[in-house]
């Protein structure tokens, strides 16, 4: 007789979860997703919804430059919360200035006059010298409506590469279409021998994964 193989059961990955309802929420998979049971996602902003505004700080140097924002001004990769853009090196005509995330986690280094093209969108204008330390804030109006979910890609750099959780049911959307589908996106614990991990993926890029998901009290065994 042929072998028989048994498929994933939906959630089989769960070893532990919150009390009622607390570990799952319903989110939205975007258009053309193909999500196994058990299989990891990541979340991605829908651009165009999304509200962006740039601010001087109040202590810059009397003169010096400004902030304008692209449009779109975020990518899929943005959060909710306001990005630090700090002048960390003011060379005359192309100062370099760090930009953080509203977790405070360094997410590029811009450069004066240089488009910036990474989870906010911007250009600084080649004005009067800045002085180190002086900078600007980007404030990002994201609500939960404001993101779709996809299968989690880790070679990827778009948003995808970064897993929030875990769909606890398959889940396969078509060209344009959208599904509800539940996850587990907190308190849990996950069995990464069940988790569906994508075919081809290194231990490094496994152990990215996991720790992705611890920050977000998703513990895998």
């Amino acid at each position: 007789m042929p072998a028989l193989t048994e498929g994933r059961h939906p959630g089989e990955a769960i070893m532990s979860e919150g009390n009622g309802d607390i570990s799952r929420e319903n989110v939205t998979v975007a258009a053309s997703q193909t999500i196994k049971a058990n299989g990891l996602v990541a979340r991605k902003a829908v651009a165009t919804g999304i509200v962006a505004t740039a601010a001087a700080n109040a202590g810059n140097a009397a003169g010096s430059g400004v902030l304008t924002l692209a449009d779109p001004a975020v990518s899929a990769r943005v959060k909710d919360g306001v990005y630090n853009v700090t002048c960390i090196e003011p060379v005359s005509g192309g100062a370099k200035f760090e930009v953080t995330d509203p977790s405070g986690r360094q997410v590029g280094i811009a450069t004066e006059g240089v488009a910036f093209d990474g989870e906010i969108k911007f250009t600084i204008s080649d004005a009067s010298d800045f002085a180190a330390g002086n900078g600007f804030t980007v404030t990002v109006e994201a609500d939960a409506e404001d993101y779709q979910h996809v299968a989690f890609d880790p070679d990827n750099n778009d948003g995808s590469e970064v897993p929030v959780g875990m769909s606890i049911y398959p889940v396969a959307t078509g060209s344009g279409e959208t599904k509800a589908a539940s996850v587990i996106s907190r308190l849990a614990t996950l069995n990464g021998n069940n988790i569906a991990w994508p075919d081809g993926i290194t231990d490094a890029q496994k152990a990215d994964a996991v720790q992705a998901l611890a920050e977000r009290n998703i513990i895998v065994r």
